[in-house]
């Protein structure tokens, strides 16, 4: 542990007078930054082939412009991420009716969202390397969610360049639970332009089927008949983009899930060498192209452009609330919720 090194610095005031900070952690060769605002990793550095430090992870550069930002840039996203088809679901025979802010449907918590949420945070030693610890008490009604949740993030960093991102809740009434982290990560680094010429591989032999509104049917298509989503070989992002309306918007399911930590992807930037390799015990990983982001203003002033990050959202399936055949969502009293996912970076 002589190499870590924990920093807590004061990151700006919310509007109703509450003081938020910023934390980083290195381990002598790379470092994380996170904020209590939302729960939010602000950067990634890692170092380039000249010696200098690189931030891999697109954002913003004051809590300013975290409260203004509407892309969920690092933040997690819960109490369920992704989509929930006609904002509404059924549990045990109750019908809950969610926030309509995705024509139609309830995308990331609504409008009531988590990254919009001043966590508790404290410092805590793993036993591979050290770590914030961030939680915060969901009530009984946020989101129109049933149940009260106590929710825990854990981001930590380990000697081997490994961000673990470690999710933990436990509720007094049965609830659907999906936690992520939404990074949207460029090798190249924040201002390092569109990622075609980055490469993605996924043992991922099948994705989600959705409708146009990006809701799934229930039906899980195989790669191999839909060649422009098939990354099971390593394939540069720019190749098949093209073919897929805007881009990537799409859940992928982990071959082989059964709850296990699992390495599923390789994200690599080829010119630089840098890499990331994602494992995770959940069942998909929605695979974004950062479609929406054109224009938004990020660290610096940079404007950021449409391609010019990826999102690898580990994850339950989109919708599962209402689909049978998906793996259950459902946390209760009796079965708490953890879910590990890790990315390990290489320079």
């Amino acid at each position: 542990m002589r190499n870590f090194k924990f920093t807590e610095v004061f990151f700006g005031t919310l509007y109703d007078g509450s003081r938020v900070s910023l934390y980083t952690i290195s381990n002598g060769k790379m470092s994380f930054s996170a904020t209590n605002y939302g729960c939010t990793i602000t950067s990634i550095l890692i170092p380039s082939s000249d010696g200098k430090m690189i931030d891999c992870v697109l954002g913003c550069s004051t809590l300013e412009g975290y409260c203004r930002d509407d892309l969920s840039f690092g933040t997690v996203v819960g109490r369920f991420a992704n989509r929930i088809g006609n904002a509404s679901f059924t549990l045990n025979g109750v019908e809950y009716k969610l926030d309509n802010n995705d024509s139609g449907n309830c995308l990331h918590g609504g409008f009531d969202r988590y990254e919009k949420k001043l966590w508790n945070a404290r410092k805590i030693k793993t036993k591979n390397g050290m770590g914030i610890e961030f939680s915060r008490l969901s009530p009984d009604g946020e989101q129109g969610m049933p149940g009260n949740l106590n929710v825990r993030v854990v981001y930590s960093l380990t000697q081997d360049n490994e961000l673990t991102c470690e999710y933990f809740a436990e509720t007094d009434k049965a609830t659907p639970v999906n936690l992520t982290n939404h990074a949207y990560f460029n090798l190249k680094g924040y201002k390092g332009g569109l990622i075609y010429d980055q490469e993605l591989q996924l043992d991922c032999s099948r994705f989600v089927e959705v409708s146009e509104k990006l809701i799934p049917t229930g039906k899980m298509l195989e790669v191999s008949e839909n060649p422009a989503f098939d990354f099971r070989k390593p394939k540069l992002l720019g190749k098949d983009i093209g073919d897929c309306g805007y881009g990537y918007d799409h859940a992928y399911a982990v071959d082989g899930f059964d709850g296990s930590l699992r390495k599923f992807a390789v994200l690599r930037d080829p010119e630089s060498g840098r890499s990331m390799t994602v494992s995770t015990t959940l069942p998909g990983c929605q695979v974004y192209t950062a479609n929406w982001i054109e224009g938004s203003l990020g660290k610096n002033g940079y404007a950021h452009k449409k391609h010019g990050a990826v999102c690898l959202e580990t994850e339950s399936f989109p919708d599962t609330p209402n689909q049978e055949s998906f793996p259950s969502c459902i946390v209760t009293p009796e079965k708490p919720y953890h879910e590990v996912t890790v990315y390990k970076f290489g320079f």
